[in-house]
């Protein structure tokens, strides 16, 4: 049964990843969106990850560690503490990982001595980790439909996340294919996470309230340091903050519908 909802989990993570691959795709028939536009969908991402951390990750965690040890004061500690280790692992990689934000330019250590597309593929890279963590530890619980909701909610925030990238290589003179090449392979590193979340919290069920709360940590402190800035930036903060509701609301309603 353990194998089973490693591959199920792992297998959830790798579709939630091709989304962004689908999103990426979209600049073979599209030269370029709106700095509106692209605003609104960061934000939709952001919304989808924000009611996803705690509808489908900290809540689940707290039933979880409450369930192990007796005490709502005890699960929400070992939650509050989790939940901060996620953001700081994702603060320290984002400090020391080069990489470059679309509009406040390079970041990190040697940011420069690297070529400006791979550090855009770094940036997203720590965007998408934590996300397909938080996929696959949402099916390391046993809950396959919190694990659904939250595989369906990824995806379908990755889309526009996908786009959003491939557009700004586009921009910046890349080819067509070149520029969907590498949104879509910046997806790749969301079954990764997935892989390492639903196998530690499956083979060691105690760590399950942990690593709910370390996934939700980590989007996080990528909504808050990343993309709510990211989506402001330009003035547009109408469209971002509509885009963050809707996808928020959507996320929500997936959760309860897909949940018990």
């Amino acid at each position: 049964m353990d194998r089973q909802v490693i591959l199920i989990g792992f297998g959830a993570s790798v579709a939630a990843g091709m989304a962004t691959g689908l999103g990426a795709a979209l600049v073979l028939f599209v030269r370029r969106i709106s700095d509106a536009l692209n605003d609104g969908l960061l934000g939709f991402a952001a919304g989808v990850m924000l009611a996803a951390s705690f509808f489908s990750l900290i809540i689940p965690g707290m039933q979880h560690a409450e369930a192990g040890t007796g005490s709502k004061v005890l699960a929400a500690l070992i939650v509050i503490v989790a939940l901060l280790a996620g953001a700081a692992a994702i603060a320290v990689m984002n400090r020391y990982a080069p990489h470059e934000h679309f509009l406040l330019g390079p970041k990190g250590v040697d940011a420069r001595l690297l070529q400006r597309i791979w550090l855009f593929v770094i940036a997203i890279t720590l965007h998408n980790f934590p996300e397909g963590l938080a996929v696959g530890v949402g099916f390391g619980s046993g809950d396959l439909a919190n694990g659904t909701a939250l595989a369906i909610g990824i995806g379908l925030q990755n889309i526009p996340e996908g786009l959003a990238v491939a557009v700004a290589l586009l921009s910046l003179g890349y080819s067509r294919l070149a520029a969907f090449s590498v949104g879509a392979a910046t997806g790749l590193v969301e079954p990764v996470g997935g892989l390492l979340g639903v196998a530690a919290v499956t083979v060691f069920q105690p760590l399950l309230p942990w690593g709910l709360g370390f996934a939700a940590g980590a989007m996080l402190f990528v909504v808050s340091n990343e993309i709510v800035p990211e989506t402001h930036r330009r003035g547009h903060e109408g469209p971002a903050t509509f885009g963050l509701m809707i996808g928020l609301v959507l996320m929500m309603f997936l959760d309860v519908v897909l949940t018990k």
